[in-house]
């Protein structure tokens, strides 16, 4: 920042920031608790249109601490609004898919999830490897860990996997909270399925406990109340929990909310285009702008996800913190 020459340019200096949001002064942004923020609101406003609703942040697990450090006291509010954590490449595909993740990256991110877990919230964990040997290590490492799995042989999560042929832990329970789930499935990218009756025969054949899919399929169209209850079902004749997918720290140019006009006047809280996901943008995630395209209103973002019928959502790239930091 320029330093200030004169008295009359200090005052309209003053006069400026005083009237500006904190989202105008990076400065002044602390950017994990943002976020923390961000989901709090999310939860309580999901949570005042059905009290059960589930929230599960994926990744940015230093959240779960005041400080973000291994050692740190435990955010309470934070671990209250939320029912569970969702954590990517645990045990494998931290560095390259179907390969162990580092052990002292393995270390580092079960500090944090387990203060989650102790918490009473349950550890959803992902990892990407698609041979037998390393599908069956995943879900054994999970667990004996307390983690509730999946083994993910794609990472553009756009299939049901083959192997195992039973799935492990696999129940006829009716499942009703987060803490029945033995298993889940996580398939938000519905490309390889031809209409939205295909997708829905081919989760309905499993049984898997929890299904982590998107609200939209990849025609646009939006899953209804009648597909949700549809999905409900498992084979075995139990009930499983459905969870929404929703990023909330990115913009994603394919979803309904994107204005054409963005791309070449974009608005101030939208940022750089992440170069590993075409079409995906930062945001400002703190700014007010787009949070109310998230959540507050009867035209967000939420408001549809729970007027679908989901039991819940599965808030992602809550790790943008670390772009901002």
């Amino acid at each position: 920042m320029k330093k200030i020459i004169n008295r009359s340019l200090l005052i309209c200096f003053i006069i400026f920031t005083t009237s500006c949001s904190r989202s105008d002064n990076s400065d002044d942004i602390e950017y994990k608790q943002e976020m923390r923020e961000f989901v709090i609101d999310i939860s309580q406003y999901a949570r005042s249109i059905q009290n059960n609703f589930i929230v599960i942040p994926q990744n940015g697990i230093e959240l779960v601490t005041e400080n973000g450090d291994e050692a740190g006291e435990p955010s309470q509010e934070y671990l209250s609004a939320i029912d569970g954590n969702g954590q990517e490449d645990l045990f494998f595909g931290y560095d390259n898919d179907d390969e162990p993740t580092p052990t002292e990256s393995t270390q580092y991110l079960r500090s944090f999830l387990d203060i989650s877990k102790s918490n009473g919230n349950t550890i959803l964990v992902t990892n990407y490897c698609s041979t037998p040997a390393n599908m069956d290590d995943s879900y054994s490492q999970n667990n004996d860990a307390g983690y509730i799995s999946f083994a993910a042989d794609q990472r553009e999560l756009n299939n049901i996997p083959t192997y195992p042929v039973t799935i492990y832990n696999s129940n006829s329970n009716d499942i009703l909270v987060l803490s029945d789930v033995n298993n889940f499935l996580y398939l938000i990218n519905p490309e390889n399925y031809t209409s939205k009756t295909n997708f829905i025969d081919a989760v309905t054949a499993t049984n898997y406990d929890l299904l982590i899919m998107d609200i939209f399929f990849h025609d646009g169209t939006e899953f209804t109340q009648s597909d949700i209850e549809q999905l409900r079902s498992k084979d075995n004749g139990g009930n499983r929990l459905l969870i929404c997918y929703m990023s909330i720290g990115e913009a994603e140019d394919y979803r309904y909310y994107w204005q054409s006009t963005w791309n070449t006047n974009p608005p101030d809280w939208l940022d750089e285009e992440n170069p590993d996901w075409e079409g995906n943008y930062k945001v400002k995630y703190w700014d007010s702008k787009w949070q109310a395209i998230i959540f507050g209103n009867d035209n967000s973002y939420l408001k549809k996800i729970v007027d679908a019928g989901f039991d819940g959502v599965y808030l992602d790239i809550i790790d943008a913190f670390e772009y901002f930091e």
